[in-house]
């Protein structure tokens, strides 16, 4: 897989990860274990896309 398609990937499970968030944080007993696990989850995808990015900027 190329980059381009890598981060195409990884932006489309970033905002499916938001969207999880967003509609975790609307229910009146959030599950505090899930909302951390989804946002661990979104920031390594951050991390990921930002190193994918360095990568493909030319030097």
């Amino acid at each position: 897989m190329n980059i381009d398609a890598r981060l195409t990937s990884l932006d489309e499970r970033h905002r499916s990860l938001e969207t999880l968030i967003e509609e975790e944080m609307r229910r009146p007993m959030q599950d505090e274990l899930r909302l951390h696990d989804l946002k661990r989850q979104k920031l390594a995808i951050k991390d990921e896309m930002f190193s994918l990015e360095t990568m493909r900027k030319p030097n």
